[in-house]
């Protein structure tokens, strides 16, 4: 009999939190926990999390503060960074960054109808074919089809709303005070960095557990 499939919210540095989280799961040998994405960046430590997440992780998505990172290493163009990243890089070693480089798009589990992903799918187009741009930032979808964050179109529904068929997705990125759910979605980002919770959702159960953050890390409008 195959394990629980664990799926994590975005952690974003946030690494007791984490470990309340891990231990509260009481994981199996067989349990699989998949990472959605946004491991790093704004909390406190992000090497840490890197570093429970290559102990206890099956799989790590790619988040857009994963992306960033990458792309400034790869072009070296600080354009692609905001002002808290340079506190992020000062505490990820070289193996952290082997290990973000290796993290994949989806997670996909045919016999439970679920695909885990950062942020989420453009409903019209076959999920598996969207790219990074897409896929670690999306948030709603404007009149013309096109991804865009909540900031640059306001009105436009979230992608969620629009997702209407199998396979089910469970997803991060935008973070909401509470789970959000539609008939063929969860988004489990609940805001653990700005005080919320950190929360995972445990397949084939259907459970939700959850821990509190220990405090506020982040505050946006700084």
């Amino acid at each position: 009999m195959k394990g629980r499939l664990i799926a994590i919210g975005d952690i974003h540095g946030c690494h007791k939190e984490f470990a309340d989280l891990l231990d509260k799961l009481e994981l199996a040998k067989d349990d699989r926990v998949v990472l959605l994405g946004d491991l790093i960046s704004r909390g406190p430590d992000s090497g840490k999390v890197v570093e429970l997440a290559r102990e206890y992780a099956t799989a790590s998505l790619l988040g857009n503060h994963e992306l960033r990172h990458l792309n400034y290493r790869r072009t070296d163009d600080p354009s692609h960074l905001k002002k808290y990243d340079y506190e992020t890089m000062k505490q990820l070693r070289s193996k952290d960054w082997d290990y973000l480089e290796s993290m994949k798009l989806t997670y996909e589990d045919e016999d439970l109808g679920v695909v885990l992903v950062h942020g989420g799918f453009l409903p019209d187009r076959p999920w598996q074919k969207q790219p990074a741009r897409v896929v670690t930032r999306i948030q709603v979808v404007d009149k013309d089809g096109e991804p865009r964050k909540r900031s640059e179109a306001p009105n436009a529904p979230h992608w969620s709303e629009l997702w209407t068929r199998a396979p089910f997705v469970v997803y991060g990125h935008t973070p909401r005070p509470e789970i959000s759910r539609t008939k063929w979605t969860l988004g489990i980002d609940t805001s653990c960095v700005l005080g919320g919770a950190l929360t995972a959702y445990v397949l084939p159960e259907k459970k939700i557990v959850q821990v509190k953050a220990r405090e506020k890390y982040f505050n946006p409008g700084k």
